[in-house]
């Protein structure tokens, strides 16, 4: 037999002039069929009017044959079956000729399922194994062999039967999809479990779907009988319209000293009680059960199912229909009053039930009456009297509590004393007190007041502390009372105010330029340094003299340069508002307005005092702030705008007050407006360019209680009044 297969499948011919063993598939000269060959194609032919002018993988891609199949799997050593039906898909490929065996899932099989096959070309049975499946092999009713397993096609998909009848395969009727005789008995064996009568079926899922999130709320009130007191609880009933279910949550009253728990009562469905109480367990059943023998057969019985319901209990369970406002419901033996509804439930049963009688009951305890406002007795006059109030506050007393946050944030720190100075005059008639002068300082960290009076030669009065630092009272007071005293404010000194300490007057003549600059940076703070409110109220006295207040600015300034002096200034402000504004006011409409004085700052001096400070704070990161502004300078040209250099020194918390940071970076700007930030660090750097002490005669370091009181200078030299006037009347045409 080997040798009639060996020359069946063999023969001698000549490649080259030189005999040699050929196929018998081999072709004749132009790819020719010889004289009596058959030759067997490797791929489904597939007919020329069926496709495009293209491969088959690009033709059929994606186009896969689907057919039902099944095969039948012996199963050794058991009773209970002796074989096994196994349905599956077999996936036929166009464009390659691949095919696929899977398994559907089938769910507590107990069998390994899924890909049976995987996908690739499968040869023909035996004798036939140098040949691959076709869809020439392919028909339903037939039977295909897949490595010994046979499978029997039953049937295939709309599209597989379109295919093949253009193909021109002549299509078998489908055959029957036989069932597996064990899976059969099992799902017998289920089936008998079951009920044989079928229950009615009730539909919820209509009531979910109208009234999803939908819930009814009501007020309630619990008296509790066991509780102590018999406290009223009161509690938040929801009722859920989507399925009918409560459930209510407690409101507990703050400090009342009952547990808290997330619910009173959790969501399901609330029964109603029977008339002889709660049923047994078991008494309520979905089924119900009748013994058609009784006792006949001794203990033996026979129960069948009972398609009429006889003796079957329903339980009540309360509906929408059953709470009303004034309505006592029994939840689990608790009485639980409904009291009153929020709006949406009172529209629910205004629409549906027609109901237009929301009367709440009233449940909440009357009010407590108020608590009587407890008093103190007055001031004794021993010690102060935030020390004598605490004693009364507590058995145990206790000092009074400062204002820690405030210390901490109005605290000298660097260069911001947070003190405001103002230079003052006795008010008096006597020729000795009126040329003496004060100066009062305000420390703004524990709103305490000191007054040190300058010394001046020849008048025989010694200078020095005139009042030690404390809180001072405002005059006009009751001394022993029990409220407590007011005492002067940061708000009530001020440029032109008049305060009495201890009996003296003092009108208050100037302040320093911190103070008035601290003013005017809180200026939501200080009225009198508001530019806003005070133009407002400027506006409202000078606008319906508009014109007359135009020219008498013009008759001040006859030669048109459009400025006036500070002198003849304050003089019109005081004659238009009729001494209305204070001399604060006056000054600070001066310094919004006056001419800016473009004055040469002396750099030595600057940068030692820069030095001074960098060196005081322990700042040496002159290394790094150079690399970072040679970083940020992309072009690598040496400069950089000068905000751009003011905020990479703020990021490295340069210890210098902003204004003097931006003279420094002014005075090393170049023709271009662009600062040289080498130079900037050079002259920074007190470790390698240490600049010798500067002079005290250019700047006096002095203390809070020395600052020399000089005469009152001048805020501003020059005043553009035209702004002014286009601000309170508009532009002129």
């Amino acid at each position: 037999i080997g040798k009639e297969k060996f020359h069946k499948s063999q023969h001698w011919g000549y490649c080259n002039n030189v005999a040699m063993l050929v196929r018998e598939d081999k072709p004749g000269i132009g790819g020719e069929p010889l004289p009596g060959q058959k030759l067997k194609p490797q791929y489904s032919v597939f007919p020329e009017e069926m496709g495009i002018d293209a491969p088959a993988w690009v033709a059929f891609d994606k186009q896969v044959l689907s057919f039902d199949a099944y095969f039948e799997e012996e199963v050794p050593d058991k009773n209970q079956e002796l074989y096994r039906i196994r349905h599956c898909k077999i996936y036929f490929y166009l464009e390659d000729d691949t095919i696929q065996v899977t398994e559907p899932q089938v769910k507590n099989s107990g069998i390994p399922q899924g890909t049976i096959v995987r996908r690739h070309r499968i040869p023909l049975p035996p004798t036939h194994g140098d040949q691959f499946y076709t869809i020439h092999h392919f028909n339903i009713n037939t039977e295909v062999i897949f490595y010994a397993r046979r499978y029997k096609i039953i049937d295939c998909d709309q599209f597989t039967k379109n295919f093949l009848r253009k193909m021109g395969v002549r299509l078998n009727p489908p055959a029957e999809r036989p069932d597996d005789p064990y899976t059969k008995e099992r799902q017998e064996i289920l089936d008998n479990m079951k009920p044989l009568r079928p229950y009615e079926r009730i539909d919820t899922l209509k009531q979910f779907l109208e009234h999803d999130g939908h819930v009814l709320r009501f007020f309630c009130v619990w008296d509790d009988p066991e509780s102590m007191f018999h406290d009223p609880r009161e509690l938040v009933l929801h009722y859920y319209l989507s399925d009918d279910t409560i459930d209510i949550k407690e409101t507990i009253p703050v400090n009342a000293g009952w547990d808290v728990v997330p619910l009173f009562l959790r969501r399901d469905k609330l029964p109603k009680y029977a008339p002889t109480g709660l049923y047994q367990p078991g008494t309520i059943t979905s089924r119900t059960v009748l013994n058609v023998f009784g006792n006949l057969v001794g203990n033996r019985g026979r129960y069948i199912l009972d398609n009429r319901k006889t003796g079957a209990v329903h339980q009540e369970f309360y509906k929408d229909s059953d709470l009303k406002i004034g309505t006592v419901i029994n939840v689990w033996g608790r009485k639980i009053i409904l009291c009153d509804c929020d709006e949406f439930t009172k529209e629910y049963y205004r629409t549906k039930y027609g109901i237009e009688d929301f009367t709440p009951v009233p449940y909440k305890a009357p009010p407590p009456p108020p608590k009587l406002q407890k008093t103190f007795p007055p001031y004794n006059g021993f010690g102060s009297e935030e020390d004598s109030l605490c004693s009364c506050m507590g058995l145990h007393p206790k000092p009074p509590q400062k204002d820690f946050k405030k210390f901490m944030e109005k605290d000298r720190s660097g260069m911001e004393s947070n003190i405001l100075r103002f230079l003052a005059k006795l008010i008096t008639d006597s020729p000795i007190d009126k040329d003496r002068k004060f100066i009062i300082s305000y420390f703004l960290s524990d709103d305490t007041i000191s007054v040190f009076e300058h010394t001046q030669q020849n008048t025989g009065i010694f200078g020095g502390k005139f009042l030690g630092r404390g809180r001072i009272k405002k005059p006009g007071q009751e001394l022993f009372k029990s409220e407590p005293s007011e005492y002067f404010t940061a708000q009530n000194l001020f440029v032109g105010a008049k305060v009495c300490f201890h009996g003296h007057n003092f009108l208050l003549v100037d302040a320093d330029e911190y103070t008035i600059n601290y003013m005017e940076k809180h200026a939501n703070e200080f009225s009198v340094a508001d530019i806003g409110a005070i133009l407002k109220k400027l506006k409202d006295i000078a606008e319906p003299r508009s014109s007359e207040i135009r020219q008498v600015f013009a008759d001040t300034d006859p030669e048109h340069t459009k400025v006036i002096e500070y002198g003849p200034f304050r003089n019109l402000i005081v004659r238009i508002t009729d001494g209305a504004f204070s001399e604060h006011e006056i000054i600070t409409v001066g310094r919004y307005y006056s001419v800016r004085d473009e004055r040469e700052v002396d750099l030595h001096f600057l940068l030692a005092v820069a030095q001074e400070q960098l060196k005081k704070n322990g700042f040496e990161n002159f290394e790094q702030l150079s690399a970072v502004l040679i970083y940020n300078d992309r072009e690598k040209c040496g400069v950089l705008p000068r905000e751009k250099c003011r905020t990479i020194c703020k990021s490295f918390k340069l210890p210098l007050a902003d204004d003097n940071l931006q003279a420094l970076l002014t005075t090393f700007e170049d023709d271009h407006k662009q600062v040289e930030y080498k130079k900037f660090v050079d002259g920074l750097n007190w470790k390698k360019n240490q600049i010798p002490a500067f002079q005290t005669t250019k700047v006096s370091f002095k203390n809070e209680d020395d600052w020399s009181g000089q005469p009152p200078s001048l805020p501003v030299k020059e005043i553009n009044y035209l702004p002014l006037l286009d601000d309170l009347f508009g532009k002129e045409e």
